[in-house]
């Protein structure tokens, strides 16, 4: 389908709207999303957005400042998944319980401010990675009307360049959770020390970053394009003191750079 038709046909489906709560983390999509319902909606659309110990602190103020900018009215709520049963063992369907409950609450805080209709950012792409948070999201009736209308992240970047939006070349994000591999424990602690080490990467300048936690061993994963930065024996003398200082042992590069979902390579084999 054309873009401009996908684009269309989600305008109809928010204008036949009568409010509607987004989840929004101030990544690439929710804020396409929240774009355009707030164009069509006005003050009928609001902004729940997560205060989370998987959440880092420099997504947490650029939602708070896209909201600010745009006049959207924002809902920031509590999420304690590391209190969630199961969350902390790390599981496969990780995921599935963190978004369970993350929506869990967000219904309700929408229901609280007689919004019925809750929706997030998740696009047609997603369909084609483990995403087991998908599940939730459908057994709570949350909808996803960039999905819904086949719009692509490659759509979303395009019309949210369109829009003079900050985020249409924005790094896509995860949350801090799945930079640990599935069965090794999630705590506050590993959830901290990746976040500082992203940032640290950030603020050298790095664009598309992962750090994962495997343990002692820090392995970061850089875009293709930016491996190549690491060549360079200062750089990587400052890198690994840095990493040292934040608690990691060892620090490596994944020479097959960044990819998306590459936590889930192991499971997608497992069920070709």
């Amino acid at each position: 389908m054309p873009l401009y038709m996908k684009l269309n046909a989600l305008q109809d489906m928010i204008r036949s709207m009568d409010n509607l709560a987004i989840a929004f983390s101030g990544g690439v999509d929710s804020t396409f999303l929240l774009k355009v319902a707030h164009d069509l909606l006005g003050d009928r659309v609001v902004a729940v957005t997560a205060a989370s110990p998987t959440f880092p602190k420099r997504e947490f103020k650029e939602a708070a400042d896209f909201v600010n900018k745009f006049g959207v009215k924002q809902l920031v709520i509590d999420t304690k998944e590391l209190d969630i049963e199961g969350f902390i063992d790390n599981p496969i369907n990780r995921c599935y319980l963190c978004k369970r409950e993350l929506f869990s609450k967000i219904i309700e805080t929408s229901r609280q401010n007689k919004i019925k209709l809750v929706a997030d950012g998740s696009n047609f792409d997603d369909i084609n990675d483990y995403r087991p948070g998908l599940k939730a999201l459908t057994e709570l009736g949350v909808i996803s009307p960039l999905r819904e209308v086949g719009m692509t992240k490659e759509d979303v970047r395009a019309l949210s360049r369109d829009l003079n939006l900050p985020t249409w070349d924005k790094p896509a994000f995860a949350c801090l959770a799945s930079r640990i591999p599935y069965g090794q424990k999630i705590s506050r602690e590993k959830l901290s020390m990746v976040d500082k080490a992203e940032q640290y990467l950030l603020d050298r300048g790095f664009g598309q970053i992962r750090v994962r936690h495997h343990g002692d061993i820090a392995r970061i994963e850089v875009s293709p394009q930016e491996r190549a930065r690491f060549m360079d024996e200062k750089l990587m003398d400052e890198v690994e003191e840095e990493f040292h200082r934040i608690g990691f042992a060892y620090t490596a590069l994944d020479l097959k750079g960044y990819r998306t979902g590459s936590m889930n390579e192991n499971i997608m084999k497992r069920n070709e």
